[in-house]
């Protein structure tokens, strides 16, 4: 097992109405902000909402929401160039996975004088970043509590990652009310994406005491939002088991790692622009499958936790249900369940392997793998 190591930041702020605080939170970072908002929020209204709540305290902002569905590097230089020409004092980040990383790499290289593209190909910041607060408005974000960015490099279409300062994102506030834009089948993708975020941070070669305990309570408070409470005493509302669950896969997967699964989907999604919940979810019953020759006794568990099986079950079989039980959610949820229904061909995908097999977190999966591995899983999805 690998050295613990705990280090208490950001602070995080989950509940209901959090963001109806955001002014009061932010007072100590500044007073002068841009705001880098998913421009989604504005078509269902949630965005105005977000911004009275700076409005009404006389913060000085300016919102950036020119953020198009494949947000690129090209989104970053823009976003950035903003920043310094308003001399702000802070980022705040209100959206999605896309719209936190722009915000992450706009904090992180605020006060750098080399180019963007320096730092995607191996610099690293050497200035103090600015202050982040991050609002999410989806249930999980793969690196929101690490040290890591992942940027589509508008040059090549592949993805890359982004070293940060320690310590770059100050406060996190999650506000279940937020997700309830989202549809039922987003919702129901997001959830099974961060049920594998969970499980691969807790079959990692990285894995400690505590992202193992924080990856259990995650899968099991999944459990009761997706399939309900096993008793009348737990009343919580599903959105904000979603919530909690999604904050702890976070922290699971920023104490471990991540896996195979969510490094394709990052992969995909830099080239032809497909959801990564949907890709991650087709990938996840393969991915239980792959791991079963070496963790069976870790997913048998994970497998009971969701209740996928009884406890009494057998690892081998409680193995196979936890695979069945993520596909009957698919189905469950009308999602696509092979790769082949995303429009895409073996051959494209072929690439997205290769371009996995370049990026350093392969290093960090579940079991020592290439991008031959990668490509044998993508095969059997697809």
């Amino acid at each position: 097992m690998s050295d613990f190591i705990f280090r208490i930041q950001p602070n995080i702020v989950l509940g209901s109405y959090t963001t109806s605080r955001l002014g009061q939170y932010i007072r100590d970072y500044g007073s002068k902000f841009m705001v880098i908002i998913d421009p989604i929020l504005k078509q269902v209204g949630n965005a105005e909402k977000i911004t009275n709540t700076l409005t009404d305290r006389k913060i000085d902002f300016f919102t950036f929401d020119e953020i198009p569905e494949g947000a690129d590097t090209q989104v970053v230089a823009d976003a950035l160039r903003l920043a310094r020409e308003a001399h702000v004092h802070c980022i705040i980040a209100v959206g999605g996975a896309k719209t936190l990383n722009v915000a992450r790499a706009v904090a992180s290289l605020y006060h750098e004088t080399h180019e963007l593209y320096d730092f995607l190909d191996g610099t690293m910041p050497t200035t103090a970043p600015l202050p982040l607060v991050a609002v999410p408005t989806t249930m999980r974000d793969s690196f929101i509590f690490t040290s890591c960015i992942t940027i589509n490099d508008a040059r090549s279409s592949k993805v890359k990652i982004l070293k940060t300062q320690p310590n770059l994102c100050k406060l996190v506030l999650f506000d279940p009310n937020l997700t309830s834009t989202l549809t039922e089948n987003q919702t129901a993708s997001m959830a099974i994406e961060t049920l594998c975020l969970a499980t691969e941070a807790y079959l990692n070669q990285k894995a400690t005491f505590f992202s193992d305990m924080i990856a259990e309570k995650s899968a099991e408070l999944l459990s009761y939002a997706m399939d309900g409470s096993p008793t009348l005493t737990i009343t919580t509302p599903q959105e904000v088991l979603y919530s909690q669950a999604g904050c702890m896969a976070s922290l699971a997967a920023a104490s471990s790692s991540i896996g195979a699964s969510t490094l394709l989907s990052l992969c995909i999604n830099a080239r032809y622009k497909i959801s990564r919940s949907l890709s991650t979810s087709i990938l996840f019953p393969h991915i239980i499958e792959d791991a079963a020759k070496f963790r069976s006794d870790r997913l048998a568990k994970l497998s009971r936790i969701v209740r996928a099986c009884p406890q009494e079950t057998p690892d081998n079989e409680a193995v196979t249900a936890f695979a069945e039980y993520v596909r009957q959610h698919i189905a469950k949820a009308n999602l696509p369940a092979r790769l082949k229904d995303l429009n895409v061909s073996i051959e494209q995908l072929s690439l997205c392997a290769e371009d996995a097999g370049e990026i350093e977190l392969i290093n960090s999966m579940q079991r020592s793998m290439t991008s031959d591995d990668l490509f044998d899983i993508i095969k059997t999805a697809y």
